[in-house]
């Protein structure tokens, strides 16, 4: 069987990122539909982010807090 990166990258839960980002869950689902983070469904239609894509949007956003700050 061939294994791929999607395959093992780690997937949070709106929850998990609502909660890095110190925003509701909604938030989240929010910056989904507008594109700004892009998900993946479940079987059961959960919405999953990537953990690499989370990061990164979160590294942007501290750098945008830092840059405004300073």
């Amino acid at each position: 069987m061939i294994s791929s990166t999607a395959d093992t990258e780690v997937l949070l839960t709106p929850a998990e990122v609502a909660n890095m980002f110190r925003v509701d869950p909604k938030t989240v689902t929010r910056w989904a539909k507008a594109g700004k983070l892009s998900s993946i469904r479940t079987l059961g239609g959960h919405r999953r982010y990537r953990e690499s894509e989370v990061r990164n949007l979160l590294a942007d956003v501290e750098s945008e807090r830092g840059a405004a700050a300073g």
